[in-house]
């Protein structure tokens, strides 16, 4: 449970399944309402295939993204964003300019393994 000051468990962190997975494809969301990326990303053999869309835009292009490691959550419910059905949420942070960096491993790890 969260503290009055903003804090959380450990136990909190937990709920939050955050897991590393391969962009096997990539390709341009011209429909979205901000121009955005559809993703699917392998997470291994237990969680397996998943996909999303990302307004990343700014700092990647869908070729550029195939065959990368990056991190996402992946116990969020499936959400609708336009005609494309999200299934997790890739994590960045904003650079100087607010174009979104993709949180990634800085080396090879297996699909689907969580943070620690």
């Amino acid at each position: 449970m969260a503290q009055d000051d903003g804090t959380i468990t450990f136990d909190d962190f937990l709920k939050v399944d955050i897991r590393v997975g391969t962009i096997t494809r990539a390709e341009p969301y011209p429909e979205a309402r901000k121009p955005a990326i559809k993703m699917w990303i392998d997470f291994g053999p237990d969680i397996g295939e998943r996909r999303t869309s990302a307004q990343v835009t700014a700092n990647y292009t869908p070729e550029s993204l195939e065959g990368r490691q990056v991190a996402a959550v992946v116990n969020f419910p499936p959400k609708q964003i336009g005609k494309f059905m999200s299934e997790c949420l890739v994590l960045g942070f904003a650079d100087p300019d607010g174009g979104i960096v993709l949180i990634a491993p800085d080396q090879p790890v297996p699909n689907g393994q969580r943070l620690h």
